[in-house]
């Protein structure tokens, strides 16, 4: 499977609207998992099997927590039960089919 998911801490105690800190406390704990991920400005990716992937999302959460009185996850999953590698894989069909569409590789 793979999910995306996004957490911010909120009411915290430097009345600051940014979140890097606590966005990197949850991204470090995701690249120590050893799962496959990537991370973007919005998101952050990681694939592996449900058990697996829900406790990294867990920890995750729990390591944002230390920097607010709140947090928001907003989490969405694609279940492939068998597959692997599409963290990768789908990209790679998405831009071969803007390949063809364009009428092949320039």
């Amino acid at each position: 499977m793979i999910v995306a998911f996004s957490i911010a801490p909120s009411g915290g105690p430097d009345g600051s609207d940014s979140v890097h800190e606590a966005v990197a406390a949850a991204v470090k704990v995701v690249r120590e998992s050893g799962l496959p991920n990537r991370t973007s400005s919005m998101f952050t990716e990681i694939e592996g099997e449900w058990d697996e992937v829900m406790g990294v999302v867990k920890a995750a959460t729990d390591a944002v927590g230390a920097y607010g009185t709140r947090v928001s996850l907003v989490l969405k999953a694609d279940i492939r039960p068998g597959r692997t590698g599409e963290l990768d894989g789908k990209l790679e069909r998405l831009e071969r089919a803007l390949d063809e569409g364009r009428g092949g590789a320039e």
